[in-house]
């Protein structure tokens, strides 16, 4: 079911690794020429564009996007128990979590006089994604509104796709936990008329200042596409897990794991490292009993063949290194010393160490954050945090002594960038007390006269 790729003996190059490993065909690349004409359409006619769209892609005619508070009270109130306890649950964790992301301000005096505070200040606006097409995620509403709260956001609005199935509103768990984390606005619109509608605004919705949150390939295409309109997270597009594993990992935990990632999606990649091809034999022997038996069976037989590896190593150290390139949304790490091998990962959304944290506890429960990189975006942006919320300002605050210490400095800086007007609007405030003639040089001037 899952092909093998052998890199025993050999020492590919990253440009090799990056052609032998599997990933999924859908580009976000190639998707912007699907999105671009959408994104333009909700620009210039707003709403009417989203109603259409919604009517197109999601076959449901909504009036309005914007769910009304008596629908999300009443999915709070139909809720499930156990699924609402579970909720809570994960939300009280992802606070704990991301309550300690948060950033105090910072005053340095770099001299006498002479301060600058780093402020962290909450982005105003934010528009939270949370996918519906092949499956509902509940679990993305509170990965996705809850470091917005604890990063002080003042204004929350999420979109989920509709549902012909709820009246053209979104799953009803969707809205509950919506309703459960005290978010009032949701907008039934998906894909990537949502994305362009909280950057562009419509009747409906106002525009926002970031978006967050997964999705399929369009969504992370519109993403890239409107980043500078708005400011973004990580392109979360489809899953992906990697696993590096040895001779002490259990076959039927790995199969599991290979499984439940590839339910999610058929564009889903898996790839599974190992020095051990006996471990690769006893994995393909558990994938035969457990896939016919999940109940995403076709869906998890594609991912698993079209775009999903075992790799064979030499050893661990050759692993880590091609684990590191993939650059997994997930990466498993189950080992000997299975904490050591994870501490030395560079490049990963987010790394579940040993046999007891398989991805699934990362989804809902574990305190992490499952809205991650994908795509090998995780070597150079990390998952979704409370810092995706917030911007860094820098308050300068000097006194006319200390301006007047490094105008000098100012005079040199300037003069040598041919940028005289920065020089004289410093020296509009502390003057030269000696004059400096035309051609004459104005650093050694200027030094001279402040001695």
């Amino acid at each position: 079911m899952i092909s093998r790729v052998d890199l025993r003996g050999r020492q590919p190059s990253r440009v090799e690794l990056r052609e032998v490993l599997p990933r999924a065909e859908a580009s976000v690349e190639v998707a912007l020429d699907v999105v671009r004409p959408i994104c333009e359409d909700v620009r210039h006619r707003g709403a009417a564009a989203v109603r259409e769209l919604s009517q197109r892609f999601d076959g449901v005619d909504v009036a309005r996007t914007r769910v009304p508070g008596a629908a999300l009270q009443a999915a709070l109130d139909g809720l499930d128990p156990l699924v609402r306890a579970a909720l809570e649950e994960a939300a009280r964790r992802t606070r704990l979590v991301h309550e300690a992301q948060r950033r105090s301000d910072a005053t340095v005096e770099v001299a006498p006089g002479g301060r600058v505070t780093e402020r962290w200040v909450p982005v105003g606006r934010v528009g939270l994604y949370v996918p519906g097409g092949l499956l509902a995620y509940p679990s993305s509403v509170v990965m996705n509104v809850v470091p917005a709260q604890v990063a002080g956001v003042a204004s929350l609005a999420v979109a989920s796709p509709p549902q012909r199935s709820n009246d053209g509103l979104p799953d009803p768990v969707v809205l509950a936990a919506c309703a459960l984390l005290g978010v009032d606005e949701v907008h039934a619109v998906g894909g990537a008329q949502a994305i362009a509608m909280f950057a562009y605004g419509t009747e409906d919705c106002e525009p926002v200042d970031v978006v967050s949150g997964p999705g399929n390939v369009y969504v992370a295409s519109a993403k890239r596409l409107l980043k500078g309109v708005i400011g973004t997270d990580a392109e979360a597009g489809p899953t992906e897990i990697a696993i590096l594993a040895d001779d002490t990992a259990d076959p039927a935990f790995l199969a599991a794991d290979l499984v439940a990632q590839a339910e999610h999606d058929a564009n889903a990649s898996c790839l599974l490292v190992t020095p051990c091809p006996e471990l690769l034999d006893a994995v393909d022997a558990e994938l035969a009993r457990q896939v016919p038996a999940t109940r995403h069976s076709e869906r998890v037989r594609t991912a698993l063949t079209h775009q999903s590896a075992h790799v064979l190593v030499d050893d661990l150290e050759q692993g880590l290194a091609v684990v590191d390139e993939w650059a997994a949304e997930h990466l498993e790490v189950v080992t000997r010393d299975a904490a050591g091998w994870a501490a030395r990962v560079t490049n990963a959304g987010a790394v579940f160490v040993g046999p007891w944290a398989p991805v699934s506890l990362g989804d809902y429960l574990a305190g992490s954050n499952h809205v991650l990189p994908t795509g090998g975006t995780a070597r150079h942006t990390g998952g979704l945090s409370v810092q995706s919320f917030l911007r860094s300002m820098h308050v300068v605050d000097y006194t006319r002594e200390a301006l007047a210490e490094v105008a000098p400095l100012i005079d040199a800086l300037g003069g040598s960038e041919d940028l005289h007007a920065h020089v004289e609007a410093v020296r509009a405030r502390v003057p030269r007390t000696t004059a400096v003639t035309p051609g004459h040089d104005s650093r050694r001037a200027g030094a001279a006269a402040e001695r």
